[in-house]
Order: C-alpha cells, then structure tokens, then sequence
C-alpha cells in the first residue's frame, strides 16, 4: 500500500471516529440535565459544578481569560464566570453548545461558547488565554494526544497555565472490581469501539446512537505530549480519592465520605491532576507522589 494511500485510510478512519462519537454526544447533550446528575436546579439556584481539585490548582480566576475544553452543556464553563473569569467554553457537539448559551442566558452569566472540534480550534482562539482547563473525562476521547497537546498550547498565551484533571488511565482499566476484571490497556493501541445504550448521567435513556470510539492513554504518553508541544509541567498529582463516584460498580466508598478504588486492599489511583506553562524556562518536572 502507498503512504498516501495509508494516509487516507488513517484520515477516514478518524472522521469515521469523530461522526460515531459526535452523534453520540449530540443523543447524551439532548438527555443529560434532565436528572440529578447535573443538577441544573441548584446550578440557577447559585450552586457550582466545580470541583476542589480543579479551583485549588487554577487560584483566582477573577479577571482572567479562561478556556474550558470539552465543556459540554457548560457548567464548569459557567461556573468558573460566577468566579469573575472572562470564559469561554468549546465542543464539538453543536447540542451541547445550543444547551450551554440556553443556560448561561437563564443564568444570566456572560460567557462564550464556541462549537470547535478541540484537536482543531478557530484561530481567533491563538494566544488569547490565560487559563486553559479540560477535566473529567478529557483524554480517553481523544485519539491523538499530540494534537490535543499543541492546541491547547497555541491557546496559551506566554506563561500561561494549562490545568488537566482527569480519570487516572489505571481506574479506566477496571471495569469490575468483585472479582477484578480489567477490560481496557493502560497505553495506547490504537481505537476501541464500544457500544452502550445507555450514559452516566441517565442510565434509565436509551440511546440510538450507542457506538463510540475511545482510546487508551498512559500517564507518561499524556505528559511526553504535553512536553513536546512547548509546555512545562509544573505539578503532578496522583489522587488515590475523590469525593464524587466517577465509576459506579468500581469505586467504593469509605467511612470518610470519600471514594477510592481498592484491588486486595490496597489504594490505585482514581484520578491524576497536572499544571504546566507555557513557554518558561525548562525546570524539569515536580511530581507529587500519589496521596489522597
């Protein structure tokens, strides 16, 4: 085969991708909000959706720039703007972005919400941010971390910071933990189809667009990309709890109140969270080791 032929082949391949997950984003964004998951209710009441991690690592927002990655019906996106950011939300899913200026208009909070594909943004985006934040659920969508990578870079303005908090790539591996099956690698091999009827956030809707395509990403594969693309890790952090389920059936809650995944009684991480600059002298990497 011919490398031009090769490469077409791998480009119909992810557009292949991109349409299977797009439609079922577009199914997800019509039904989510419509159940306790996101509780749209306390969100117009006043309440945020952000999480501790995620407002601890980004500090005072007031005033600054924000882009939210993948942000979805735009909670996180709103909530950073109740904070005094300047924010601006992007997804590739036209549903979710027509659900988030709904709500931001109910809210009444000023915000920006951009339909973009993450691994393609508008140029308008380039250097315009202060803050660049993608959580919970990022990467296993994304089939090339270098692309994510040097997106969300260009984004930056100089020394500006990207924050990530995300599942850690050892909790998607669990499917089951009583007995422990594992049902997804630790590193990349490629795409993963999958089909499911159902979502996280309404488990009762039946989806018609069940098929999506996903992909496994090491820690080291995230941060090498990271790197490559210009920016300087600055921290990296091994969560071994949290304090939501992010994986109903695998995580297990303790007499804390906060939940933990536990394989013959010892703690794996159940999320990483990381920071890194753009364009700074290079100091080499500070790692937090793995603690609650």
């Amino acid at each position: 085969m011919h490398t031009g032929e090769t490469e077409a082949s791998a480009a119909d391949g992810w557009e292949r991708a991109r349409q299977l997950n797009l439609a079922n984003w577009n199914e997800r964004a019509s039904v989510h909000g419509q159940d306790r998951y996101y509780d749209m209710a306390g969100f117009l009441a006043g309440s945020s959706s952000l999480r501790g991690t995620e407002r601890r690592l980004c500090g005072d927002v007031a005033g600054r720039d924000l882009l939210h990655l993948q942000c979805h019906l735009g909670l996180d996106t709103l909530s950073w703007a109740r904070l005094g950011a300047r924010a601006t939300g992007v997804d590739f899913s036209d549903v979710a972005i027509g659900r988030a200026r709904l709500l931001a208009a109910q809210a009444g909070i000023d915000a920006t919400f951009v339909q973009a594909d993450v691994l393609d943004l508008p140029a308008d985006l380039g250097d315009a941010f202060d803050l660049v934040v993608a959580s919970y659920g990022v990467f296993t969508w994304i089939g090339d971390l270098d692309l994510w990578a040097r997106s969300a870079a260009r984004a930056l303005r100089p020394t500006g910071h990207l924050v990530v908090v995300d599942m850690h790539p050892l909790a998607q591996m669990i499917e089951q933990r009583d007995p422990l099956v594992v049902d997804f690698p630790y590193a990349d091999d490629g795409p993963h189809r999958t089909s499911s009827e159902s979502t996280y956030a309404n488990p009762a809707a039946v989806l018609r667009a069940q098929t999506t395509v996903q992909w496994a990403h090491s820690l080291g594969e995230i941060v090498t990309a990271l790197t490559g693309a210009g920016l300087r890790l600055e921290l990296l952090h091994e969560h071994l709890s949290t304090d939501r389920d992010d994986r109903p059936g695998v995580f297990a809650l303790g007499d804390d109140g906060r939940w933990r995944l536990q394989v013959w009684d010892q703690d794996l991480p159940v999320l990483f969270s990381l920071t890194a600059t753009k364009n700074c002298p290079a100091e080499g990497i500070r790692s937090v080791q793995a603690r609650g």
